[in-house]
């Protein structure tokens, strides 16, 4: 047995030269086959392939398995490839899909490393199918290529959210699919699309905001960053739009949980955030873990179909979550056994399964579906006929391998300032009583304390190296700390790390101020989950010690959620800094001290109680005049301080008069009133005076950034689709379609009106 696994370790490490040396370059020329010619249109190429496949290199191709199935003891042993491992799930159920889940890394954790297993698999794929069809290899790069250890790790998305900047976006996404395309990585299993509405739920970090219309264009720019074409001679990368579709409101708070959704809510306010991605082109989907309504996501053809495919013209791979075809058995009890299941999911309209540990009893299970007319070959032709014209576009055939020797340079450290940057920006200035900041770089004494405060792992987050974030095991992450930011930005001050609230007290009777960084445990999904969003008794009870002291004190919120705050509220300056990533500790002491003027706003609303949830700012009112039963937030949707004062006018608009396919065009004239230059989020909301059916108070429709120097005065001009104001019409069982309602609308930007009409 020994022997063999030596020869079969030198066997792939003989392949793995071979790759790095002659394949480097990672083209392949022609062989004859129509599907081989890269001159030939892409629907021909598929549609010849297509009709050489057999019934079992098709549902192979309907396949992902994880890395660990390749590798090791065939299960979870991170050890080297196995040429029998590989042959199990690459040869014999001919897989046409591998993915790397949170952790699921090569040893060691290098880009180079991962380019060259990554090169290996795909060989061992190429070189042991009949039709050589290229593996697509996927990973979780939801905040950066954030599985390697030597990337730069970006703002999770909900402080991405906080910019309302989808340049920066774009931007952002650009440099992760770069990364991940060095590796041989060319499926990112991101941006989220999901909105915020629930803190109580794990994965609220990953969403960008409670809003559709902001969440919706934040994540479009980042698929077209991702999906851009490359410069660097590799393949194309596709994003994923997830997880389609109402995923981050269960009726529990609790991730994977069923939800109760209203079809006119469904409609309305979920779905709306996904559609500016199918508009951008991303090239796949992955589906709703949980169940709306009593049907789980993975069953719903209407859903998967009806909704997807024919109202929201997405064209691409619908691929489920981890293993979720299994739990319509095992979890929900839809399905009798995996054969059913496996059915009951493909026929709804999944394409592809994450299965991810046993790939022959899918590939036999969907077989035995086919023959037994459960599932129609047609739908299997569909299916495949997705993937591989996604292969085909991405240009997998023509360029399936990476150059290892170009993965280092690529990914290590790259676009830092970029990091700094998001960072910076994501930043949002929610209280500043008295001016506290910006804080004076020649500040004497500065006393720094908090949990949070020279805690790296906090500041990445979940999905950073490890599920759960960074592993015990595993080195952190080059990262800049806020005690460290704060040391670089003020070098000739005295700056004291106090690790406990004695310590902090002590420290300072004679320091200029007191900085205070909380946050919480990273984690990921139901492990993320908890029943009481807030800060602690502990974190309160030491903002609580230090302001007892009289010296000024600034609060920073790393958290990836708005926690409730109790007394922390009163605190002279709260920043909320959410998961800052890499640059994190440089960017937030960039803003302590004024070297970036904050421009952040709220992309969620800041719950005063644990009580408030869900909880957004478009929530409609009732009926019920008491305290506390409308919308009563600490800090509403969109706020945000600057060091710097800003005025809007009351806006205008082209016509008064508009048809339900036209545009709205808004003008607003905006000023820096202040002395400093500064950016402003000018959002741009519309008012209906009457509807048959409730509507909120105000929707968001448009937004724009602006850069104003001091005592600029500038008219900004912004655009909007009619369609945005669309209801679904009818009674409590929503059965009609989203449309415009005629009559009388405002527009509101500030303080500010402009009424229009809707013909």
């Amino acid at each position: 047995m020994r022997s063999r696994k030596r020869t079969a370790v030198a066997a792939l490490a003989a392949l793995a030269l071979l790759v790095t040396g002659a394949q480097a370059s990672g083209i392949i020329e022609p062989a004859g086959q129509a599907y081989l010619d890269a001159r030939a249109p892409v629907d021909r190429r598929v549609d010849d392939l297509l009709r050489r496949m057999t019934l079992e290199e098709k549902v192979g191709q309907m396949t992902q398995i994880r890395l660990g199935k390749l590798r090791g003891n065939c299960e979870w042993n991170p050890g080297p490839l196995r040429e029998d491992c590989m042959k199990a799930v690459l040869e014999d159920a001919k897989v046409g899909s591998i993915l790397s889940g949170g952790g699921d890394a090569p040893n060691p954790n290098t880009p180079r490393a991962w380019a060259e297993m990554t090169n290996a698999i795909q060989k061992y794929a190429m070189d042991h199918s009949r039709l050589p069809i290229p593996l697509i290899y996927g990973a979780d790069g939801v905040h950066g290529h954030s599985n390697v250890l030597s990337a730069t790790m970006f703002p999770h998305q909900i402080g991405l959210g906080a910019t309302w900047n989808p340049e920066l976006q774009q931007r952002l996404g650009e440099s992760t699919g770069r990364a991940m395309r060095a590796t041989g990585v060319f499926w990112n299993f991101a941006p989220v699309s999901d909105i915020a509405r629930d803190t109580r739920w794990g994965r609220y970090y990953e969403t960008y905001s409670e809003d559709p219309v902001l969440a919706g264009a934040l994540a479009a720019a980042n698929v077209r960053g991702q999906q851009s074409d490359p410069t660097d001679g590799t393949a194309k990368l596709t994003a994923t739009a997830k997880h389609f579709a109402g995923y981050s409101e269960p009726f529990n708070g609790h991730d994977r949980a069923p939800a109760q959704l209203p079809i006119r809510y469904l409609q309305d306010t979920v779905l709306p955030a996904f559609q500016p991605q199918f508009d951008a082109g991303v090239g796949t989907v992955m589906i709703n873990s949980g169940a709306v309504n009593g049907v789980p996501a993975h069953a719903s053809k209407y859903l998967l179909t009806t909704q997807l495919r024919e109202r929201m013209g997405f064209r691409g791979v619908a691929i489920t979550d981890w293993e979720d075809i299994r739990f319509l058995v095992d979890r929900y009890h839809v399905a009798a056994d995996y054969q059913e299941a496996i059915a009951m999911a493909v026929n709804a309209g999944v394409d592809m399964a994450m299965e991810p540990s046993n790939a022959a009893e899918f590939t036999s299970g969907l077989l035995a579906s086919v023959r037994s007319g459960a599932v129609s070959g047609k739908r299997i032709d569909q299916a495949v006929r997705r993937i591989l014209k996604l292969k085909f576009e991405l240009g997998l055939f023509e360029k399936p391998y990476v150059d290892p020797e170009k993965a280092d340079a690529i990914v290590n450290g790259a676009d830092r300032a970029l990091a700094r940057q998001a960072a910076a920006e994501s930043a949002v200035l929610l209280r500043n009583e008295g001016g506290v900041l910006p804080l004076s770089s020649s500040v004497g004494k500065l006393v720094v304390t908090g949990d949070t405060a020279d805690s790296a792992a906090r500041q990445l987050g979940g999905w950073t190296v490890g599920w759960q974030g960074v592993p015990e095991w595993s080195p952190m992450p080059p990262t800049v700390t806020v005690l460290q930011g704060i040391k670089a930005a003020a070098p000739s001050a005295n700056v004291v790390s106090a690790p406990t609230q004695a310590e902090a007290v002590a420290q300072a009777g004679d320091a200029d101020a007191v900085v205070v960084v909380l946050g919480e445990d990273p984690g990921a999904e139901g492990e993320a989950d908890t029943e009481e969003p807030a800060l602690t008794a502990a974190q309160q009870g030491l903002v609580d010690a230090v302001r007892a002291t009289g010296k000024p004190v600034v609060v920073v919120l790393l958290t990836g959620r708005p926690q409730v705050l109790g007394t922390v509220a009163d605190a002279p300056a709260l920043v909320a800094g959410w998961l800052p990533g890499t640059e994190g500790g440089a960017a937030i002491a960039d803003v302590l001290f004024g070297a970036v003027n904050p421009s952040g706003k709220l992309p969620v609303s800041w719950p005063k109680s644990v009580g408030d949830q869900p909880f957004s700012y478009d929530q409609v009112r009732g009926a019920n005049a008491a305290p506390g039963s409308g919308y009563d937030p600490a800090f509403a949707f969109g706020h945000g301080l600057s060091y710097t004062t800003f005025t809007t006018s009351t806006p205008t608009l082209k016509s008064a008069e508009v048809g339900r396919d036209d545009k709205v065009k808004v003008s607003v004239k905006v000023a820096n009133t202040g002395s400093r230059d500064g950016t402003l989020v000018v959002p741009v909301y519309v008012h209906q005076p009457v509807s048959k059916v409730l509507t909120p108070q105000q929707r968001l429709v448009a937004f724009t950034r602006v850069e104003l120097k001091a005592g600029e005065e500038r008219t900004v001009d912004v655009t909007f689709d009619v369609k945005r104001l669309a209801v679904t019409a009818g009674d409590m069982d929503g059965g009609g379609k989203p449309e415009v309602a005629k009559g009388a609308y405002e527009v509101v930007v500030g303080d500010g009106k402009a009424r229009f009409t809707v013909r």
